[in-house]
């Protein structure tokens, strides 16, 4: 920003705004760094900075979950571009009981919850939590 008191680390609270200094609560979740930044330009151009220049970076992201048959089941940071099979490999391997055919994902937005049975290749997002079922034979 090149004003002191601005330039800072801001989280996103729990209804998914960051507040801010002179211009409060910005709605965050689910947008994209570069929309962010140019919402809290206009609002800083609106009467409190003449020529403002923000900056958006992600910081840290929400972690993934993976549950089920693989070899060490757990929380683990998420990695942009990360898919279901990423997510597996993090977390070593599926087991040797884990059904590679049957494996739900769970994503929660503001719509609220989604499960389904999706393909490796699926991407996953922060705060999803991946389900490798049991084979029985």
């Amino acid at each position: 920003f090149g004003q002191e008191g601005l330039t800072n680390t801001y989280a996103i609270d729990a209804g998914g705004s960051i507040t801010m200094p002179l211009i409060g609560a910005v709605p965050a979740r689910g947008r994209t760094p570069a929309g962010l930044a140019a919402e809290i330009t206009g609002k800083l151009r609106n009467g409190y900075i003449r020529d403002p220049s923000v900056a958006v970076e992600i910081e840290s992201y929400r972690p993934f979950f993976i549950l089920g048959e693989v070899a060490a089941p757990g929380q683990y940071p998420y990695v942009p571009n990360m898919s279901v099979e990423s997510a597996v490999a993090i977390a070593g391997g599926f087991s040797p009981r884990a059904r590679r055919d049957r494996v739900t994902l769970t994503h929660t937005d503001g719509s609220g919850s989604m499960r389904i049975v999706v393909p490796l290749g699926t991407p996953i997002s922060p705060g999803d939590t991946v389900l490798v079922g049991e084979r029985w034979f």
